[in-house]
């Protein structure tokens, strides 16, 4: 959450031809309702239910840039569809640059706690070694800024 997959995403699909597609933006169109409300209504195995399906979805595509939510790594399922299926890249940030990126970001329904930087920590504590169990790639992104990463990601890509 805050790693920059959305913006990052679409400008690396603008350099490289392909279609951007933001995983979280497609669940609010299917279902015509925030994440934040599919939490509140379902709690979070029923958004993740509704995320596996639409992973398995997405990864069939071809010649996209797919941003996924941060937690769609959880399920071994999204996992083996991501690293089967496509490049992963892991946007790995900080816990204090993800709160820094995140403090007034009131949409994240994981993160409305009083503790924001402890959530976001022992989010990462669970998740970081799942993002590099799939990727391919890890790109550092503290003191960068999007075109650099973007500029990084076109490199590696192209050396490939």
């Amino acid at each position: 959450m805050g790693a920059g997959k959305s913006t990052i995403g679409k400008m690396l699909a603008d350099r490289t031809g392909r279609k951007f597609i933001d995983a979280d933006n497609v669940m609010v169109e299917k279902t015509g309702v925030e994440i934040d409300l599919i939490f509140e209504i379902e709690g979070e195995s029923g958004f993740r239910k509704r995320e596996c399906k639409l992973i398995e979805e997405l990864t069939a595509l071809d010649d996209i840039v797919l941003a996924t939510g941060g937690g769609a790594v959880l399920s071994s399922e999204n996992r083996n569809f991501l690293k089967q299926r496509g490049t992963v890249v892991y946007l790995q940030a900080s816990a204090e640059q993800l709160f820094e990126r995140t403090v007034k970001d009131k949409k994240r329904p994981l993160l409305q706690t009083r503790d924001r930087l402890g959530k976001i920590k022992e989010i990462l504590t669970v998740r970081e070694p799942l993002y590099k169990e799939i990727a391919d790639e890890i790109i550092a992104t503290d003191g960068k800024n999007v075109k650099q990463i973007v500029d990084a990601l076109c490199r590696t890509q192209s050396n490939n």
